[in-house]
């Protein structure tokens, strides 16, 4: 009953457009001797790259994980508890759904590449079913920063976004005009982090209750500098990566991408009142709840359905294809979003109760109650992270071959994550048993 409702449904929106997003501009064809292709639409017709402007809604999410993140960790601190069973259960929740995603497509990898599958053919959906792994190795960090990122926010509030903002825009600068090396890195953390800090400065009522003004001067402003950045200077108007595209607003995020951030966040601000209204009736929130109770599954697993209907439809020759983005092509997205919805909701049903009892068996056999491994949680933490951009930049078949290294990383990464807890006694665990049988029966 103390759960914001807004902020769970902030989140499970960001996920859904993100998934509606990557379907709705995905596009298959065969090319001159038949193969299959996905041609990039945004590349392709350089026109539909507005179309990023209504889906890219990720500062929202992580204004909403800033928000919880700073609740969870307020009460955690109050109890008593410590860094490192709180940011140990975060990384916990992430990394075992994303253990299982991984694992199986690593198995179907290594099967296909021994079946002497088409590397090209290979490296393309391993890149596919890897695309979304950009959000897990910054949220992890965020996440792992958390305590400090919150200590600051206690003494400093809306100063620490304003000064990560200014050193974002630094580092774009160097970027743009010395091309200097690794330094845009800083801003997977630094213009991602500034929603995050946001979601802390929210939930104190730094942006609403003390400062009224603050929502429309953020949404104002916000608008104005992505227009003048894209209008007048060197930034695209596609909110996501475009082959071929220089620079660009994700890759590393820019200072067009921290202006949006700004303009979405104060326009969420601005909705809260109404959409709050809206929530509160039951209707409406029956339908808002499962999304959020499934929205990682939905997020990693996503891709599946399209390379199911690539075998269904586009292998066989059943679909047609007509030119891209044509008045066809665009008709036929609706019945192309209605069969990708139908098979992930399937695939959902069948994934979720797998990742649920997972968790329940790590959780029962690994309570979360300490005294934690800090020495097995940070190395492991590092080993994931590393391994997981390297997904995400790679993908799960670069060149057509087998990641070894990045596989052994994220497994490495992950066991050590969930090894932080200590075994339960047999005495508490036969006891949880024993408790979940009666549930049960009653």
């Amino acid at each position: 009953m103390s759960r914001d409702r807004y902020v769970d449904f902030l989140r499970a929106w960001a996920i859904v457009l993100v998934v509606l997003g990557h379907w709705l501009i995905t596009a298959l064809r065969h090319g001159p001797g038949g193969e299959l292709t996905a041609p990039e639409l945004l590349a392709s017709v350089p026109r539909t790259q507005w179309l990023t402007l209504l889906f890219q809604i990720m500062p929202l999410f992580f204004l909403a994980g800033g928000h919880a993140a700073g609740g969870s960790w307020a009460r955690t601190r109050s109890a008593g508890g410590t860094a490192a069973g709180w940011v140990g259960r975060r990384a916990v929740r992430l990394l075992l759904p994303t253990a299982v995603y991984s694992g199986l497509v690593l198995l179907a990898v290594a099967v296909c590449s021994a079946a002497s599958v088409d590397p090209g053919t290979l490296a393309l959906v391993g890149w596919a079913m890897a695309m979304q792994f950009w959000f897990l190795p910054v949220y992890l960090l965020l996440s792992a920063l958390t305590p400090v990122l919150h200590a600051a926010h206690r003494r400093w509030g809306l100063a620490v976004p304003v000064l990560m903002g200014a050193v974002a825009l630094t580092a774009d600068a160097l970027v743009l005009t010395a091309h200097a090396p690794y330094v845009g890195l800083l801003n997977y953390v630094l213009v991602w982090g500034v929603a995050y800090q946001l979601g802390f400065c929210w939930r104190d009522g730094l942006l609403t209750e003390r400062r009224p003004l603050v929502p429309a001067t953020m949404a104002a402003s916000g608008g104005l500098a992505f227009a003048a950045l894209v209008a007048l200077g060197p930034f695209p108007v596609s909110l996501i990566l475009v082959t071929g595209q220089t620079p660009s607003n994700t890759d590393p995020p820019s200072a067009a991408m921290l202006s949006w951030a700004v303009a979405q966040v104060g326009a969420c601000l601005l909705a809260a009142p109404v959409l709050r209204r809206l929530l509160d009736r039951e209707r409406v929130w029956r339908v808002v709840r499962p999304v959020g109770g499934v929205s990682m599954t939905l997020y990693l697993w996503h891709m599946l359905p399209v390379l199911v209907a690539a075998a269904a439809f586009y292998l066989t020759g059943l679909a047609p294809e007509p030119a891209l983005a044509s008045a066809a092509w665009w008709a036929l997205r609706g019945p192309w979003l209605l069969v990708l919805g139908v098979v992930l909701a399937a695939a959902v049903s069948v994934l979720r109760p797998l990742e649920g009892g997972l968790m329940r068996r790590y959780e029962r056999t690994r309570p979360d109650a300490g005294p934690y491994r800090p020495w097995l949680l940070w190395p492991g933490l590092a080993a994931a992270v590393t391994a997981l951009t390297r997904f995400a930049t790679q993908g799960f078949a670069h060149d057509g071959g087998f990641p070894v290294l990045p596989a052994l990383g994220l497994a490495v990464g992950t066991a050590l994550v969930l090894l932080h807890r200590r075994p339960a006694d047999r005495s508490d665990e036969h006891s949880e048993d024993a408790k979940g049988a009666l549930e049960e029966a009653a």
